[in-house]
This record gives structure tokens, sequence and C-alpha cells, in this order.
């Protein structure tokens, strides 16, 4: 059973690319969340965790992505501190998002998680869902896609155990061993040693957009909110607002633009999307329009620029 997103249920994995339906005449590819399935993810944590992946790039890619929305079910969801070898953006639909014992992110707010950054350890609370967006970092060394991550790790499976975010297993020597689940994910799948790239940042950046203020780009009745742009490589986040019928030429960037719609409906391709649709635009394939048929709302990055 496949769904939408490309993820398919029943084998677990992603399917390629060239199975996703794309807008006619167009490389602008949309997703709908709820045209898309949900799935039960993140074997090596501890708790529940049911996301639904909207859209993701090609593995290989140091631009490799996943959009997803994510759910903590029954018991909510745990991590230990930790940190990836990737970029992370969440964005807080509904609940409070802890990222360390201390800290949280507010519902509405943004946070920006930069490859080699500590965080956690995490404790959400059953009922929050957040909107998610992982990514290769500026330092090039992409993203380990969930079809990968979820296959190796029913491997890792068959040899050691994953508890509380820790995979513990027995070396050749007899000797007991304990590895954080995402490294040694990373090590069985790709057979190199995780390395991480020297931090560029301190901590994670946790942004409130409602402190900035929206400012027109030039084409009338479409608003900016940029929340910042970050690394050499200009990664950008932010929010798009269309007043009703503003249009929105996409994908002008240099780097893959991706759009979630808050609220609203829009047209695009001869086709009409409404809330929690994901859309993503290849690197200056614009201008690609998309016409508010009612004010609409998006979240919205652009990828590092490689």
């Amino acid at each position: 059973m496949q769904d939408d997103s490309g993820w398919d249920a029943a084998a677990h994995r992603l399917l390629p690319r060239d199975d996703i339906d794309f807008v006619k005449e167009l490389e602008m590819r949309v997703s709908q969340a709820s045209e898309t399935g949900s799935e039960r993810v993140g074997t090596m944590r501890e708790g529940t965790l049911d996301q639904k992946h909207l859209l993701f790039g090609e593995d290989g890619s140091p631009n490799n992505y996943d959009l997803n929305t994510g759910f903590a079910g029954s018991g909510g969801w745990r991590t230990p501190r930790h940190r990836h070898n990737f970029d992370q953006i969440r964005y807080v639909i509904q609940g409070r998002l802890p990222y360390t014992e201390s800290d949280v992110l507010e519902e509405g707010w943004v946070g920006y998680f930069p490859e080699s950054i500590h965080y956690g350890p995490q404790e959400r609370a059953e009922g929050l869902r957040t909107l998610v967006l992982q990514c290769g970092g500026a330092s090039g060394g992409g993203y380990l896609s969930v079809a990968q991550r979820e296959a190796t790790n029913a491997e890792l499976n068959k040899t050691g155990e994953f508890k509380k975010g820790l995979y513990h297993y027995t070396d050749a020597n007899g000797v007991p061993q304990t590895v954080d689940g995402s490294q040694a994910c990373f090590e069985r799948a790709t057979g190199r040693k995780l390395e991480f790239a020297t931090p560029r940042y301190t901590d994670v950046i946790a942004m409130d957009p409602k402190a900035y203020g929206w400012a027109q780009q030039g084409d009338e009745g479409v608003w900016d909110k940029w929340l910042g742009s970050f690394t050499e490589r200009n990664l950008r986040i932010g929010f798009l607002r269309l007043d009703a019928g503003a249009v929105y030429q996409a994908g002008r960037h240099p780097s893959i633009e991706i759009l979630f719609q808050l609220n609203g409906k829009v047209s695009a391709g001869g086709e009409k999307y409404g809330p929690e649709t994901g859309y993503e635009f290849s690197a200056n394939e614009g201008p690609v329009a998309v016409e508010a048929v009612e004010p609409t709302e998006f979240f919205r990055a652009v990828l590092h620029t490689f």
C-alpha cells in the first residue's frame, strides 16, 4: 500500500521520486497531508511518534531532505541528548516542544537545529504536532533518508537492541557496547564512521515569528516574513503571505524552495490546494505561479545552495 508521499506502508520504504505524481508541465511537486498515510517511525527512540512524509529529496544529494508532520501519540515521545550530522527545522503546529530539560519552543515558534549541535533530552507530551524539515547541512554531508534509516534499523535489531535512544550490542570480542542509536544507524547504513562538522553555532536557534513584521516583496499582495538566513550557503527560513487574488512567482531561488501551506486556498498548476499541503520547487525552475483564491499563509524554507 502506497500513499502520495512515496512511503510504501507495506514495505516501509520511500519510493523513487519518479513514482510521485508531478503537477502537469511543471517540475513543482505537491503533496497533501489529507491524502498522505500516517506511519509510525523512529524505531530507535522511545515512545510513539506518527509522521506523514509529504516530500523528500534525492538520496546521495547534499540537499537530500524530508518534509513531514509529526504527532506524539499515547505516552508521548522521548529522546536522550544527542546531535545529528544534518540540519533540522521545526515549526510547532500545536502544543509545546521541549528541546532540552529547560528550553521549549512554544506553539507557532520555529527552531533551527544546526548540524553538529547537541540538543535534548526531549520529553514530548502526547498531542504535540510539529512540522519538521530535515535536510543536509552546510558541510555537504547530506541526509540519510527515512527509507535508509528504517531498513538499517531492522538489520540492527537482528544483532542488538534499541533502548531509550541507545543501541546495545555485543562486539566481536564478546564485550557489551552502547552507542547512540542515530550513530549506529548511520554507520551501518554507510559503512563509514559518523563524523561531525565543526559546529557553526553554539545552540539551537529559537525564533518567535510574532516578533517579526511582514514586508511586501514587490508583487502586489505578496508579503515576506524572513526569520533568518544561516551559514555561508544561505539556508533561509520564514513565512509567505498572500492576499486574496495575489500571485506568488515561486521557484526563483538558487536552491530548492519548500512551502507548507498553513491556511487558506490557492491555485497552482490548474489545481486548488488547501491547508497542510507541501510544495517543492527546484532551483531556478520558476517563475511558477501560485495564486491565492483566499488569504493564505505558508511556512517557507530555501535549502542550502551548493
